[in-house]
């Protein structure tokens, strides 16, 4: 059995004021050749198939389109929720795509009580008000993956992104320690009873299948987390956002269950987990920050042979977009530049042939459609670029100097900003004055700017201030789910004219350094009310 494990599509996604849809386009076209040139019997998508909870009206168009056409290579799709994405919106179309050989998982229901479990029948029925996990959350989370003529070929554990909610109920009083400690023992006590019923329906169909009696089929587990043992160092970018925040960082690789192969999501770059061959993250397919502009993307081809792991192959998607960080001084911007334009001339050079390659390297019954795949991707005639400067005085003249020296290369320039070193350089050499702008800052540096500016010295002023950062990140996903819901809609009500475009940018700005200090007084306001509250 061959499976393709993706996650992470982000559909939806504006990018610098940038729609993402011709690349996400490409790469379901992509994806759909892949399919058919390696004869795969099931796509897992590990959560995040949508940027936010309320996607725009095309990339719902673009899933269910995807969905349709994968249906027809008699291929199954399990696609698993995410972080970003809606339970809801997901959750109205299950039914449906049910008859297009998809399973969607919203959410990990779960009603396991150790005391009462009975794991003895997997088909149980029993109207027990304590009953482990009930008939429809089971058969929602543990079934079996087929081939095209019906055969199970495998069992999986479909787990989609876990809130807290969803395994625990909170208890007051408890410490931020006593809250990780249960929250991490909750997701594993999920996953190992879902293994355990996993492990029942595979030794029950290998018995049907007469397979030889130490033969199980394999069982795959899914989850969208984030695992220890992982590198996060380019993936702690704005386009991954924490989902445990106070409660749990990471999830010990050594928590989950013995599956045979675990498909995971959430992290952007693909590697493996604690060093296990079986535990992966394949990452996003295409870059969804500069931070993982030189990442090369990928989906993993996982085969298994005789119900054990056979191998687990690398796919590696062609960039659809390129994009470039220039990372210079003031001085060496215009040869910098020079050499970002040498090796984007390079990538229009290779791009036809990786794309060949990609699509034809193995016979294919469906030629036909990977030439109309190669044919549509052809490669775009300017490259996005972030320019990072080494330099913390003032940069007035900087985007006049950067519009002057990418005139007439093939360039859109989406970000101007200084180095993060140099921010940080000139922060300390002038503690009265800060000249980053907004876009320099994360909601969190700006946060704790708007902090600094306040004079903290008795104990109880130093432990409102606690008290106030523990509130902002409560908040914090919410703002930023907010902020770029909000994007999206200007967006689309944005002047096509450049001077147009220049006024709402600006107009923005100003809103958005309103908005951090309305936000500010608001965490302050519910602070000084919850200290009211009995």
């Amino acid at each position: 059995m061959r499976i393709i494990h993706t996650s992470d599509w982000h559909l939806g996604q504006y990018f610098y004021g940038k729609s993402r849809a011709n690349e996400h386009q490409q790469f379901l076209n992509w994806l759909l050749t892949q399919v058919v040139i390696h004869n795969i019997d099931a796509v897992i998508v590990a959560g995040d198939i949508f940027d936010t909870s309320t996607p725009p009206s095309y990339a719902r168009e673009m899933y269910f389109d995807f969905i349709a056409e994968l249906h027809n290579t008699q291929c199954q799709l399990i696609v698993l929720a995410g972080n970003h994405d809606s339970v809801a919106m997901l959750a109205e179309s299950q039914s449906v795509l049910a008859n297009l050989s998809t399973r969607v998982i919203t959410k990990a229901n779960s009603v396991f009580n150790p005391d009462k479990a009975d794991t003895s029948d997997i088909n149980s029925t029993a109207d027990m008000p304590e009953q482990a996990l009930t008939a429809q959350a089971l058969a929602q989370q543990v079934f079996s993956l087929d081939d095209a003529q019906g055969k199970a070929n495998a069992v999986i554990c479909a787990i989609p992104f876990i809130r807290p909610r969803d395994v625990i109920k909170s208890s007051a009083g408890q410490s931020a320690q006593d809250k990780q400690q249960n929250l991490q023992q909750a997701i594993s006590d999920h996953y190992q009873h879902l293994y355990q019923h996993a492990l029942i329906l595979s030794k029950r169909l290998a018995k049907e299948q007469k397979l030889p009696k130490d033969q199980l089929l394999p069982i795959i587990a899914t989850g969208h987390l984030t695992a220890l043992g992982v590198s996060v160092s380019d993936s702690k970018s704005d386009s991954v956002r924490d989902i445990y925040i106070g409660s749990l960082e990471a999830f010990p690789a050594t928590a989950f269950p013995p599956a045979d192969y675990i498909a995971l999501g959430h992290i952007h770059r693909a590697q493996k987990v604690a060093k296990s061959e079986h535990i992966r993250y394949c990452g996003s397919p295409i870059p969804l920050s500069f931070d993982e502009a030189n990442q090369e993307k990928r989906v993993l081809m996982v085969e298994f042979n005789q119900g054990k792991l056979k191998k687990v192959k690398d796919i590696t998607i062609p960039r659809f977009q390129p994009m470039f960080m220039v990372k210079s001084s003031v001085d060496a911007l215009e040869d910098n530049l020079k050499a970002t334009l040498s090796e984007f001339e390079g990538y229009q050079v290779d791009y036809q042939q990786s794309v060949l390659e990609s699509s034809l390297n193995e016979a294919s019954p469906n030629k036909a459609s990977a030439n109309k795949t190669l044919i549509n991707n052809t490669p775009v005639k300017k490259a996005w670029l972030d320019i990072e400067i080494d330099n913390g005085e003032h940069l007035s003249d900087l985007s006049q100097r950067v519009n002057d020296l990418t005139k007439e290369m093939p360039f859109e320039v989406l970000l101007v900003r200084r180095s993060k070193k140099a921010r940080q350089r000139q922060h300390s050499q002038s503690s009265t004055q800060n000249n980053s702008t907004l876009s320099e800052l994360s909601l969190a540096e700006v946060f704790d700017s708007r902090l600094s500016q306040l004079d903290w010295q008795t104990d109880e002023e130093l432990a409102r201030k606690v008290r106030l950062t523990d509130l902002f990140n409560e908040l914090a996903i919410d703002l930023s789910l907010n902020a770029q819901t909000n994007k999206e809609t200007s967006l689309l009500h944005d002047s096509q004219t450049d001077t147009k475009e220049q006024s709402n940018s600006n107009a923005e700005t100003n809103d958005a350094e309103l908005e951090i200090e309305l936000d500010v007084k608001t965490i302050s306001q519910s602070d000084e009310n919850k200290q009211q509250t009995p």
